[in-house]
């Protein structure tokens, strides 16, 4: 059995120093906020080459503060994608906005800039891209409409930590960034987790209130705000984790490179980034016409393969009151319906990927005999 993600063998890594880090918490009393998740802060703003890092509970938590921060509002619009997790437009909804769906570019499935503009309407205040799978969405144009527009950018980096354009990390960018560590991610917590990165005093404030019941100082409730606080031990874990992120970022590159030269000669797409982009493949996904019958024969093989994200959130029961339907956005049903995501994490050994691709090839010959 290759599993999907396998957190056990990160954990051997660092368990002496992890164990450690939750016991000095622990000792110290220091359950929400405190100094380890200060610490964090400060690192994770250096890492992402912003000024302030404000943590939080969830990345969902994040987007929520994020927009708020940025007053959005009922009766205002945000232009984002639907090829992600539902976390994006719930955030937009818990403000009291309506998401706007623009449809993704067929090469590197994040949101499409030329689609942008004919979205804006005079209720639009932001615009939410995501950075899909660990690949940054074309931000230049993205700003550049943003700016020529007077609109509010959030980053949705909830699976890019760490990814690049043209040498700016993602989060840096935009006007906020946002990122989640919820176990699996890149950066993963030992429970739930997130946080707001951005260059604005003003705006890291805001989401400072917010996260905290909206006090200035004990009992001093300046606005109205929400239970949001990161606890102290994740605080603790992810400054223990944050010793190695790029280690692990590089070793799940090399892996994306062993699954890039294996896969070549065969008769799918698999993940293209642009020259000027590090993709930080929080997910390794290759397209697959018939990619159900795959999947199944891939998990009899004993394969852990997933699917990010197989109904996207325009189709959704849940959204249905948005209003959108089958066939809006043909790029983003397209991919929902092909997607199968491959295991990767820096610990899968050579020798896993070549049996994972000889099984995938294995299930593309049956299903097309």
């Amino acid at each position: 059995m290759i599993p999907f993600l396998d957190l056990k063998a990160q954990y051997r890594q660092i368990k002496p120093q992890v164990d450690a880090a939750v016991l000095r918490v622990i000792d110290s009393a220091q359950f929400v906020l405190g100094p380890d998740v200060a610490a964090f802060e400060d690192r994770f703003a250096a890492y992402c080459n912003v000024d302030h890092c404000r943590a939080v509970n969830s990345g969902t938590s994040a987007l929520h503060l994020a927009l708020l921060a940025a007053n959005v509002g009922p009766g205002d619009e945000v232009i984002t994608v639907s090829m992600t997790f539902v976390a994006t437009t719930a955030a937009i909804l818990y403000c009291g906005a309506k998401p706007v769906f623009v449809d993704v570019d067929p090469i590197s499935w994040t949101m499409s800039p030329a689609l942008i503009e004919a979205a804006i309407t005079p209720r639009t205040k932001a615009i939410l891209p995501v950075h899909l799978h660990g690949l940054m969405a074309d931000m230049d144009p993205i700003m550049e409409i943003a700016r020529r527009h007077g609109l509010v950018v959030v980053e949705d980096a909830a699976q890019a930590h760490g990814a690049e354009y043209k040498g700016r990390r993602a989060g840096s960018i935009g006007d906020l960034g946002c990122f989640s560590f919820y176990p699996g991610k890149n950066l993963g917590a030992y429970g739930e987790g997130g946080a707001v990165v951005t260059n604005s005093p003003d705006l890291a404030r805001r989401i400072s209130l917010l996260r905290d019941w909206g006090q200035e100082s004990k009992y001093n409730h300046v606005v109205a705000g929400y239970n949001f606080r990161m606890d102290g031990i994740q605080g603790a874990v992810l400054n223990v984790k944050m010793d190695h992120l790029e280690s692990w970022t590089e070793g799940r590159r090399t892996v994306a490179t062993q699954y890039d030269s294996l896969l070549e000669k065969l008769p799918f797409e698999r993940p293209r980034a642009p020259t000027h982009s590090r993709h930080v493949y929080h997910v390794y996904a290759v397209r697959l016409p018939r990619r159900d019958e795959a999947l199944k024969l891939l998990q009899e093989g004993g394969i852990g393969v997933g699917i990010h994200y197989p109904v996207p959130v325009h189709l959704q029961k849940a959204y249905a009151n948005l209003d959108y339907r089958a066939g809006d956005y043909p790029v983003t049903e397209r991919l929902a319906n092909e997607f199968l995501s491959l295991p990767i994490y820096p610990e899968l050994r050579r020798d896993q990927v070549a049996e994972v691709v000889a099984q995938l090839q294995k299930a593309v010959l049956v299903e097309a005999a």
